[in-house]
């Protein structure tokens, strides 16, 4: 019965939700983001600095205070305005998949989101750019206008009308000049669109999302992306490339939100589910929740294999990379083990998800690097939440306890098929 429903998932469900994964224009807004972690996680860390985990009348609390809107410069000059980040990176992969020249399809990207925003006048300055927008808030105007001003010009190249120069003129140069034509294009397009004709593409396209990023953060909208993600892991795809492609930007846009709150000064985020929430208190050890199942495997195992595997693969999973278990066990295709797999991270998500909804831990607002350990990673994402310590370490434990009826049945088949060959 298992290894039908397998088949059937990799046939039916699998096969084409990879397909579609890497499809071009999905595939630009997953490398885009992708390419703007670095950014969000270094600008994300100024926040903990600028709102320390320690007593506001303490010495460092004292001086964080003091000096809270230069800390905070760095913060919104990287994290708070990701989207413009993200604009480029989109326009340089999308143009690449075209055998177009990358940076002047990024640079083209910018200029088409940027023309989305009305510049304001600000009395003794002059004219200022609202940021607001730029960051977590305008990321669907950002892949909208991206993935539109790269189109345009695939458009104009694939119709021969740009300028071109003698093969004696330097690539770069040469380069410049063919993209006259399309930026021409894209400026007076997005003239006409947004300061012509006065369209809102930040306030409709908020309006036409609001539902999706709602949805998003409420527990339904938390346990969707973790089956399908287990799911496809299950059938050996990585779950996380096929689900983040669509859920990274709202993702994104929940933690941009939560990070905005928190240089704010709000005691209580707004949202649950932004990425770390689904890094720190679901996928610890890895996809699956595998840290149970790796030291299930270390201390308690009979079978050499399993005991060898669990001592091999939990340096790694202490650091969240479980690839050796899941293709070494194997998780994949198991019809063992693949119970546990998907249905650790659903219980994991429930709890954690009523734990905050609750208040009894902090909401995640900063983007760790996901190659901490689980509770190191859940006390930074949280912004130095002890509780958020205790939190991981009972998911541990949950974890370890779905495991370990499905763990004894495999060590003990592992130790049937090593006494035979004896």
């Amino acid at each position: 019965m298992m290894e039908k429903i397998m088949l059937w998932l990799d046939e039916k469900f699998s096969t084409p939700m990879a397909k579609l994964a890497e499809q071009r224009h999905l595939r630009a807004v997953r490398d885009g983001i992708v390419a703007t972690l670095p950014i969000i996680i270094v600008g994300s860390f100024f926040l903990i600095i600028a709102f320390p985990p320690v007593p506001a009348d303490t010495a460092i609390g004292l001086w964080a205070s003091e000096h809270l809107v230069t800390i905070l410069l760095p913060y919104r000059l990287t994290m708070y305005i990701m989207s413009l980040y993200a604009a480029w990176g989109i326009g340089y992969s999308l143009s690449r998949s075209y055998d177009m020249d990358g940076v002047s399809g990024a640079n083209l990207a910018v200029v088409a989101f940027l023309m989305t925003i009305v510049p304001q006048a600000a009395e003794g300055i002059g004219w200022v750019l609202p940021m607001a927008n730029l960051g977590g808030a305008g990321m669907f105007v950002a892949i909208i206008t991206s993935i539109l001003a790269v189109e345009l010009m695939r458009l104009v190249y694939k119709s021969n009308f740009k300028i071109s120069m003698p093969e004696q003129v330097p690539a770069s140069v040469a380069r410049s000049f063919e993209a006259l034509t399309p930026t021409a294009l894209v400026v007076v397009i997005m003239t006409f669109i947004t300061f012509v004709f006065g369209f809102d593409w930040h306030g409709f396209i908020a309006k036409v999302m609001a539902p999706l990023v709602t949805t998003s953060d409420t527990l339904v909208g938390v346990l969707i992306p973790v089956i399908l993600i287990t799911l496809f892991w299950s059938a050996g795809i990585h779950g996380v490339s096929v689900v983040g492609s669509v859920a990274r930007p709202i993702w994104t846009v929940l933690l941009d939100a939560n990070t905005s709150a928190v240089a704010n000064g709000a005691q209580i985020l707004p949202h649950i589910a932004p990425e770390p929430f689904y890094q720190w208190f679901i996928w610890i050890g890895g996809a699956g929740s595998t840290i149970g199942l790796v030291l299930l495997m270390a201390f308690a195992s009979k079978s050499k294999y399993a005991k060898s595997l669990g001592r091999t693969a939990l340096a790694p999973g202490l650091f969240n990379i479980n690839e050796p278990l899941i293709f070494g066990a194997p998780i994949v295709l198991n019809p063992i083990l693949i119970i546990p797999f998907i249905l650790a991270p659903v219980v994991l998500a429930i709890v954690s998800y009523v734990a905050m909804a609750l208040n009894l831990v902090a909401r995640p607002f900063i983007l760790a690097p996901w190659t901490l350990p689980g509770p190191i990673g859940a006390f930074v994402a949280t912004g130095g939440d002890w509780r958020a310590i205790v939190l991981n370490v009972i998911c541990i434990f949950i974890a370890a306890v779905i495991y370990y009826p499905f763990f004894k049945i495999y060590d003990n088949k592992q130790l049937e098929l090593e006494t035979m060959e004896e």
